[in-house]
């Protein structure tokens, strides 16, 4: 975990070197104002040789420039450490999230990839900081505080040392019960941000059901589930405060008795009673910093966990070694395929699936809700591999394709559609980015989108509001239809992506296709017949299996479920899952 997290300190190397350096400076120069303190007291004030003074308060206030310098550069250089360090954690995560399969996202809900990148990554870089300042300040303060009391006087020296062991002892029971409690706490973190994700996305379903008040109830229970966690925590690390204060107040007194007993047996000198009791707050107060240093690294000792686990994430999806850059045409072919979403999956989502798709072809997919169209159509495009047999196009098994290639030369308008923050010609290019203001038109065109988006004052420049809000879903789908045409693919594959638009708009957006792009592979996922009839083969899907394969005459006369899918949407209720038996 350590190693992987340490990977991304990269050009803060530097920086995390000379914050530690210039800590230790800061405390050297504290350490030894004290002993001019003494000096000044004990061979200045008491002797009455005021050149000693003089001459010692000019060191005093020299150390102590050093030392305030040391700690301006030690914070700046921490900051730079700490801030950095996140910088390249966040960059490391969200560039490996890229790379993720579907089935790699499957693993982490999206709040909690969330909560990793933001809160996660926050107690990492606080908890770094502290590490490079005030732990290592605190340490090398507490060492030297403790050799220059047993410089002083190893009787009153070992005071503190009794102090140091039964407070570490104290520290150590407690941060190894508050880590118990902090461990538990970031899942919860997931829990509060997922709940506020789907009421802001959802918000206006939530209002539309009149959903409010039980929105409000889920979050409040998150938001108290996560209270209760840190009260829990945070009660157990409130007892550090009282407990040092107590120490501290005890060493005092101790040191007070027995000194003043030693000063008047001539044992110790007043001025050196006055550097222990300087030396007794340094001491007690680095061990006030090591708890909170200690209380933060468990805090963080999760996150770092959570973090570590994205970045160790590796992407079900690879290149092989030598990829093939060129896919030769649309052609697709399903050999003997098996595929389910999981490992340990009992059935199979798809089962022995063996079609032969020409390069040009048009074709239809239809069936039920749950058939399994979406996940045969991901398979071609590899969001997900092959469990069982192989999937080829352009003759080619899609394993052996570079990923960027395949996916340049096989455009998925998927089910969800989905617009960016930004103009409407912003995301077209998402499509092809040199792609011309003209290219963009004719794609509109093409995908039946020129008219509503000429019809907006701002035409093509108009701004689209996070996730499309201000365009309908018709609107939508046809920006998306024609964003995927500007990449121009060997196969287009429409996944019920014109469900939103009438019957009309959907026969002009099929005629376009037929004539303006006659050789690109096109498969559509539909839940209307009207939408699939005029395809030049059309494949029916049931449970997973392919039931039938033909063209649309062939189907009315050889396929029961085909049949009463056409039946029950041109004369009657529309209900084809109940009255096509199709689940």
């Amino acid at each position: 975990m350590l190693k992987t997290l340490m990977k991304q300190l990269k050009e803060f190397k530097k920086d995390s070197i000379l914050t530690p350096c210039f800590m230790v400076l800061e405390v050297t120069m504290e350490m030894i104002i004290p002993l001019m303190m003494a000096s000044i007291i004990d061979n200045g004030v008491e002797v009455g040789d005021i050149n000693h003074i003089y001459k010692m308060g000019v060191y005093m206030v020299i150390a102590a420039g050093i030392g305030l310098s040391a700690g301006i550069l030690g914070g700046k250089y921490g900051a730079r450490a700490s801030a950095g360090f996140a910088r390249n954690l966040r960059q490391a995560m969200y560039e490996n999230i890229q790379t993720f399969s579907f089935a790699n996202i499957d693993k982490f809900s999206t709040a909690g990839l969330v909560t990793r990148m933001t809160t996660d990554v926050t107690n990492i870089q606080n908890a770094y900081q502290m590490i490079l300042r005030m732990c290592i300040r605190a340490f090398f303060s507490l060492v030297c505080a403790m050799a220059m009391s047993f410089f002083i006087s190893p009787r009153l020296a070992s005071i503190y040392l009794t102090a140091v062991v039964v407070l570490g002892c104290i520290l150590s029971v407690m941060i190894y019960f508050a880590t118990r409690y902090f461990n538990q706490v970031f899942p919860k973190y997931d829990d509060l941000n997922e709940s506020v994700q789907e009421n802001v996305s959802a918000i206006r379903v939530v209002k539309a059901f009149v959903r409010e008040d039980y929105e409000r109830e889920r979050f409040t229970a998150a938001s108290n589930n996560l209270y209760k966690m840190f009260v829990k925590a945070e009660s157990i690390v409130s007892l550090n405060a009282p407990i040092m204060m107590t120490t501290v107040y005890t060493c005092i007194l101790l040191i007070s008795w027995v000194g003043a007993k030693m000063i008047v047996g001539s044992e110790l000198a007043t001025g050196e009673l006055m550097s222990l009791f300087t030396y007794c707050m340094n001491i007690l107060m680095s061990l006030m910093m090591l708890s909170m240093v200690f209380v933060m690294i468990s805090m963080s000792t999760a996150s770092a966990k959570r973090i570590a686990e994205v970045l160790n994430e590796k992407s079900t999806l690879t290149n092989p070694d030598n990829p093939d850059t060129e896919v030769e045409n649309g052609s697709i072919s399903f050999e003997h395929v098996n595929f389910s979403y999981h490992e340990n999956a009992e059935e199979w989502v798809l089962k022995d699936i063996n079609l032969d798709i020409h390069s040009g072809e048009t074709i239809g997919i239809i069936g039920g809700t749950g058939s399994s169209k979406t996940s045969l159509a991901n398979l071609v495009s590899r969001i997900y591999d092959v469990s069982e047999g192989c999937v080829k196009v352009g003759g080619k098994d899609v394993r052996t394709y570079d990923l960027e290639t395949l996916r340049n030369q096989v455009a998925v308008v998927l089910q969800k559609n989905v617009l960016f923050s930004g103009t409407i010609l912003e995301n077209l290019r998402w499509g092809d980015e040199n792609a011309t203001r003209e290219e963009c038109i004719h794609a509109c065109r093409l995908a039946c989108a020129d008219d509503f988006i000429e019809s907006f004052p701002e035409g093509y420049d108009t701004y689209i509001e996070q996730g499309g809000t201000n365009v309908s879903g018709g609107q939508k789908q046809r920006i998306c239809i024609a964003r995927a045409l500007l990449k121009k693919p060997k196969i287009l594959i429409l996944d019920d992506s014109t469900s939103a638009v009438d019957t009309a708009t959907d026969a002009r957006i099929r005629k376009a296709f037929k004539e303006e792009i006659p050789g690109t592979t096109k498969i559509i996922i539909a839940q209307r017949i009207s939408s699939v009839e005029d395809a030049d083969r059309i494949i029916v899907m049931e449970d997973g299996a392919v039931n039938g394969f033909g063209t649309h005459e062939q189907l009315l006369a050889d396929n029961e479920i085909y049949k009463d899918i056409y039946e029950s949407q041109t004369g009657g209720s529309g209900d084809f899952d109940q009255a096509g038996g199709v689940n």
